[in-house]
């Protein structure tokens, strides 16, 4: 699921215009290259480690770990619609920051209020799609590589937030309903990736979709990811524990971070004038 060279997915629109009038940004969000997808699932997968660290070791317990994600979380995006352009350390304690309070939101409805797990996946879902729907018919694009105004950023970290959410619910339904095992949920969403991106480069499936049902795909997959490697070997697991794993994580992270800050392959090149 690399980047489309040619940025021409259905839904794209030139760079020079954001369709509505508005004086365009550079490119806010990182283009879809390797690191950003291993970035991904490494953030995805210390949101599940982190939220259930804070709210079992840390005492704090569900709603005490989201009040506390949440403030982070507004503070952090503050930072990011302030930048004018791309700066990978900001955007991503944003995504990682943004999976913990994903994860809680989906968890404080599953084990907080007693939701289904296949009414709060359909909830999101519908919401997600409804995110799309209004983010298309107000911006003409969903398309990450013109993430360049206020609104159209607005729109796509509202999606990463239900993505997030989707993902969380969908994942748990899936485990329980399938009694997969960790080691084998992993194996399964990643070819069920791994068929997206086929269908994108073989079959032509559009890029802007293919983006988004690997962006929530990837949920599942670092959820179950983290559990495998976190929870005990008795339960499946291979017993580092969540102070373990996030540690691990986060500092691959941090040094790919900062290896995209310094080289700049995840930016998108500035538009030319003539």
């Amino acid at each position: 699921m690399t980047q489309d060279p040619s940025h021409t997915a259905s839904f794209a629109v030139p760079r020079s215009s954001d369709g509505t009038g508005h004086r365009t940004r550079r490119n806010k969000v990182p283009e879809p290259t390797v690191y950003f997808w291993i970035i991904k699932v490494l953030c995805t997968t210390v949101g599940e480690t982190a939220a259930d660290l804070l709210a079992q070791r840390a005492g704090l317990g569900l709603t005490g770990v989201s009040a506390l994600m949440s403030v982070l979380l507004a503070l952090v995006l503050v930072a990011q619609f302030r930048t004018r352009a791309y700066r990978p350390g900001v955007y991503w304690t944003a995504v990682a920051l943004i999976s913990v309070v994903g994860t809680l939101i989906s968890d404080n409805l599953t084990d907080g209020l007693g939701v289904p797990l296949e009414l709060s996946t359909a909830v999101f879902a519908v919401l997600l799609a409804a995110t799309f729907l209004t983010w298309h018919r107000q911006e003409r694009t969903l398309s990450v590589h013109h993430v360049d105004t206020t609104g159209r950023e607005a729109f796509y970290w509202l999606a990463v937030l239900f993505t997030f959410a989707l993902g969380t619910a969908a994942g748990d339904l899936v485990a329980e309903r399938m009694a997969l095992g960790y080691l084998t949920s992993i194996l399964v969403f990643a070819a069920v990736i791994a068929l997206v991106a086929v269908a994108h480069r073989a079959l032509g499936l559009d890029a802007v979709w293919s983006f988004w049902i690997a962006y929530v795909l990837t949920r599942p997959l670092g959820a179950s990811t983290g559990d495998y490697l976190s929870q005990p070997t008795g339960d499946g697991g291979l017993g580092l524990g969540t102070v373990v794993t996030s540690a691990l994580f986060l500092a691959v992270i941090l040094a790919l971070v900062v290896h995209l800050s310094v080289t700049g392959k995840d930016t998108t090149p500035a538009p030319t004038t003539a």
